[in-house]
C-alpha cells in the first residue's frame, strides 16, 4: 500500500537538490523545475513557521520569494543580480552602496539569474524590479578581463566539470554580452587558450564541452574585429570541422553559423575554402535538421561569392546534394540560389543532368509563384543549354505545351528575362537549323 505520510525533511532537501542541480545544469531551464522549486522551498518556510508537518503541503505562495533570488545584503529580490569573483551572486546596487570593499571587485552581470528572476516573475504575476542605471554594465574593462581570464584559466582544470562550468559561463556570457566578445578577442592567447581543450581531446569525446565552446566562437566570431582574429588562430579551423562532423546537431549547426559569421569578410572565405570545411558543410546541408541545414547552406552561400571557392564546391558534390533537397521542397529559395551559382561548372551540368534536371526545372518553373526562385531556376536553365544544346528540345515541348519560358521572358524579373530570352532565341536558331537541313 503506497505511503499517504507527508515527505519529511530529509526528502525535502533531497529533492530540492535534484532540482537545483537540474536547474544549474540547463541554460534554458523549463518553468516546471523553477515552480517546482518554489513549492519545495515554500514548504521548509511552512515547516519552520510551525506548521503542523502532518498537514504540510507544497503549495503555492507568489509572495514568497526563492531565497536564491534575493540579495544577501539587503533580502530583497534581486533587480540586476552580479557575481563576485568569489562566486556569490548579490544585487549590483548593493554591491555599489555597502561600505565593505565588495564595490571594488570583480563583479559581473549573473545572466543566468536574472533569466531565472524575470520568469519566476512572470509567471507568478510579481512586477520585476527596475534595475538601477549604470553607466558601464560592467563597472570597468579591467574587471571584465579578470573574471574572463579567471575563466578561461578554469578551462585547463584537470577536472572536466570545472571545465564544462567555465565553457558554460563564456558561452551565456558571449551571448548576452557583447563586451565580453571584444575582450576574449583582445586577451593575450584568448582565442587559443579557449579552444584548447578541444585541441586537446578526442573530437566528440566531451559533447557538452564542445557545444558550449563552439557556441562561444561563434559568439565571439561576430563583432568585425575579431573575425580575423579567429579565422587566423590555426586551431580554430580544424575545430570547427571537427564539430560539424562528430559533434550534436546543435554543435554542428553553431560550427556552421560560425563559418558564416567568420566569412562575412573576404580573405577569411579564401581561407575556409582551403580548410577542408566546404565537405562537412554540404554534408550538413544533406543530412542536418532544418536549422543546421540552414546554417550550412548559409555559409556555403556566404563562401561561394568568392569566385574562387566555387569549384571547390561543385568539386564536394554541393549541387548533387543540394538539388535533391531542393526537390524535396526543403530551402527552396536558399539552394537554388546557390545552385545559380555554381551551374556554370561542367561538374554541376553533369550532376543535374543525371538528376533530370531539365524535367524537374520546367516543372518547377510551371507552377513556382515566387519571382526570385523563378530566376534561379531560369537561370540554371540557361547554363544547363549553354553547355548542353541537346537539351532544347525538352524545352520546345515545355514551350508547345504550356509557353513556359515565353511567359517568364515576358513577366519575370529583368535577370529572368534576359535568360528566357536567350533560351528563347537558341529554341529559334534549332529550329532554322532543321528546317535548312
Amino acid at each position: 500500500m503506497a505511503s499517504t505520510l507527508p515527505p519529511t525533511v530529509k526528502e525535502l532537501k533531497k529533492e530540492l537538490h535534484r532540482l537545483v542541480t537540474a536547474i544549474l545544469d540547463e541554460e534554458d531551464c523549463s518553468l516546471e523545475f523553477l515552480d517546482e522549486a518554489v513549492k519545495i522551498l515554500n514548504a521548509f518556510m511552512q515547516f519552520k513557521l510551525g506548521d503542523s508537518f502532518n498537514s504540510l503541503k507544497l503549495v503555492e505562495d507568489v509572495n514568497v520569494v526563492p531565497n536564491d533570488f534575493k540579495c544577501p545584503i539587503s533580502g530583497e529580490l534581486m533587480s540586476d543580480p552580479v557575481v563576485i569573483s568569489s562566486g556569490q551572486t548579490y544585487d549590483r546596487v548593493s554591491i555599489q552602496e555597502n561600505d565593505d570593499g565588495l564595490s571594488e571587485t570583480v563583479i559581473i552581470p549573473n545572466f543566468l539569474v536574472r533569466e531565472m528572476i524575470s520568469r519566476w516573475c512572470k509567471e507568478h504575476g510579481v512586477e520585476l524590479p527596475n534595475p538601477a542605471s549604470h553607466p558601464d554594465d560592467n563597472v570597468t574593462i579591467d574587471a571584465n578581463r579578470s573574471f574572463l581570464n579567471s575563466l578561461i584559466d578554469k578551462l585547463s582544470s584537470s577536472t572536466l566539470s570545472d571545465q564544462i562550468d567555465a565553457s558554460k559561463q563564456l558561452r551565456v556570457l558571449t551571448k548576452k554580452n557583447p563586451k565580453t566578445r571584444i575582450i576574449l578577442g583582445e586577451l593575450t592567447m584568448g582565442i587559443t587558450r579557449l579552444v584548447l581543450p578541444l585541441a586537446n581531446s578526442d573530437p566528440g569525446s566531451q559533447p557538452d564541452l564542445q557545444e558550449n565552446l563552439i557556441t562561444a566562437i561563434l559568439n565571439i566570431s561576430i563583432p568585425d574585429e575579431n573575425k580575423a582574429i579567429v579565422a587566423e588562430n590555426p586551431l580554430i579551423m580544424p575545430i570547427l570541422i571537427d564539430a560539424l562532423e562528430v559533434g550534436n546537431m546543435e554543435t554542428r549547426s553553431n560550427a556552421a553559423a560560425a563559418f558564416f559569421t567568420l566569412s562575412a569578410i573576404d580573405s577569411n572565405k579564401i581561407l575556409i575554402g582551403k580548410s577542408g570545411a566546404f565537405k562537412p558543410l554540404i554534408v550538413l546541408v544533406g543530412k542536418g535538421n532544418q536549422r543546421a541545414a540552414k546554417d550550412a547552406a548559409a555559409a556555403i552561400y556566404n563562401l561561394c561569392i568568392a569566385t574562387e571557392n566555387r569549384e571547390i564546391a561543385v568539386h564536394e558534390g554541393a549541387v548533387r546534394v543540394m538539388f535533391r533537397k531542393m526537390l524535396d521542397g526543403i530551402l527552396v529559395d536558399e539552394l537554388t540560389t546557390i545552385i545559380a551559382m555554381l551551374a556554370n561548372y561542367p561538374q554541376a551540368i553533369a550532376e543535374m543532368l543525371e538528376l533530370n534536371a531539365i524535367y524537374y526545372l520546367l516543372r518547377l518553373l510551371r507552377y513556382e509563384n515566387t519571382a526570385h526562385n523563378k530566376e534561379n531556376f531560369v537561370v540554371i536553365l540557361y547554363a544547363i543549354c549553354l553547355n548542353e544544346r541537346s537539351v532544347l528540345s525538352n524545352i520546345r515541348n515545355e514551350e508547345n505545351a504550356y509557353q513556359t519560358i515565353s511567359k517568364l521572358a515576358k513577366d519575370g524579373s529583368l535577370r529572368a528575362k534576359r535568360k528566357a530570352e536567350g533560351i528563347l532565341k537558341w529554341l529559334d536558331k534549332a529550329v532554322v537549323l532543321t528546317d535548312t537541313t
